[in-house]
């Protein structure tokens, strides 16, 4: 009987767990074990979650001396694609740096509003094999892909999305080819036939396709916010679905929590919670986007990302009256963004940051950590709690 192994025990390891459905299945984890990478060459099938690195020494090592490595992803797709091929089933897979998510909902919401049978999952927050038992021939799966996921995967989605790409998670991929490549594994094993689309000004983007044999699809956006709609709808487009429905369901979308979200006006300013930015440059452009005064809270988790486009974009807006920069990484930022024009600040912590930022009475207080949050939070979505929990003391 073969030995298995569970590595990670988060949200995907967990949904490994259950559906495996077997009491000898043994899980390792750094919270329960320190040494928990020590044996993995003992075991002959080992599944790893996304948030264990895949070029870690130890698992390079077990892959050398036999031991397969899989995922939730690839047991999604080795148990997917046999039944979608039976019938008009398919996976259309979504990757990129920034709007993953975005684009990911928006398309599974044209789908579902064209009375298509759709699966939204992935790095969306659901694993894929907890809609496995909901899957027929038909399905119209939708999974949001990192390159975490994609790093180890042998299949690509009949359909492959791609957002924008600049470089990310540098404090886990060596260097920005690793990055690239595991990107590249959506559209890397594509018929001729596959289409792939991204966006046609983003040269990362296109690096990525050109890794592919599928048929490639470039769309022109305009470099504002709503150029993931336009990539979801040339996407539904290709689908079948009518220009009428599209219309209506970017019209009435209202966008995902976290992501640029308007919470509303305390004392004359406005908030925005975007806290799914843990990249320098998804920051700069959300700064790009305003043209009110604004207070740029931003910091966290360090990914051995360059924070010079950051300093651009708030060198060439007339919008940044102060920023304010808290976690671990908060020296760093203040060194790259210290010559573009605008009063830097120090403070302790995030609760600290927003009581400055009041004070200074911009227009708006923007919340662009551009870093990661495991610094002081659980996910970027904790942060972003916590930040609306502090906006929502301050109107008492």
């Amino acid at each position: 009987m073969a030995k298995v192994a569970i590595l990670g025990f988060g949200r995907e390891g967990q949904s490994l767990f259950k559906f495996l459905n077997n009491p000898d299945v043994v899980v390792l984890d750094k919270k329960t074990d320190r040494n928990y990478l020590a044996n993995l060459s003992s075991f002959d099938v080992v599944y790893r979650s996304p948030g264990v690195p895949y070029n870690l020494s130890e698992i390079q090592t077990a892959i050398k001396n036999g031991v397969k490595f899989s995922s939730a992803t690839k047991l999604f797709f080795e148990r997917a694609l046999p039944v979608l091929r039976r019938g008009s089933g398919k996976i259309i897979g979504v990757t990129g740096t920034k709007g993953k998510g975005t684009t990911s909902t928006l398309i599974a919401q044209i789908l579902k509003n064209s009375h298509q049978k759709v699966l939204l999952a992935g790095n969306i927050g659901i694993s894929p094999l907890e809609i496995l038992p909901k899957l027929d021939k038909n399905s119209l799966v939708v999974l949001e892909l990192s390159s975490f996921q994609l790093q180890d995967l042998e299949n690509s989605p009949q359909v492959a999305v791609i957002t924008e790409i600049f470089p990310d998670h540098l404090d886990v991929h060596k260097n920005v080819k690793e990055y690239l490549d595991a990107k590249a594994n959506i559209c890397r094993y594509q018929k001729k036939s596959d289409p792939v689309f991204y966006f046609a000004g983003n040269r990362p983007a296109a690096k990525i396709v050109a890794q592919g044999s599928g048929k490639m699809i470039a769309v022109s956006a305009p470099d504002n916010l709503t150029k993931n709609h336009l990539l979801a709808a040339a996407v539904a487009r290709h689908l079948s679905c009518s220009e009428k429905i599209i219309q209506s369901t970017l019209k009435n979308f209202n966008g995902l929590k976290h992501r640029l979200e308007r919470l509303g006006a305390v004392k004359g300013i406005e908030f925005y919670n975007d806290s799914a930015s843990t990249n320098p440059q998804t920051t700069a452009k959300a700064v790009s986007s305003f043209e009110k005064s604004l207070v740029l809270i931003a910091g966290g988790k360090d990914k051995n990302l360059d924070y010079a486009p950051l300093a651009k974009a708030i060198k060439a807006s007339r919008s940044v009256l102060q920023v304010l920069l808290f976690g671990e990484n908060k020296n760093k930022i203040f060194e790259a963004i210290a010559g573009a024009g605008v009063p830097v600040r120090l403070c302790r912590d995030l609760e600290a940051a927003v009581a400055e930022a009041v004070q200074k009475r911009p227009e708006i207080v923007l919340f662009s950590p551009g870093a990661a949050s495991f610094d002081m939070f659980k996910d970027y979505a904790d942060r972003g709690e916590r930040f609306k929990n502090i906006v929502r003391s301050l109107s008492i």
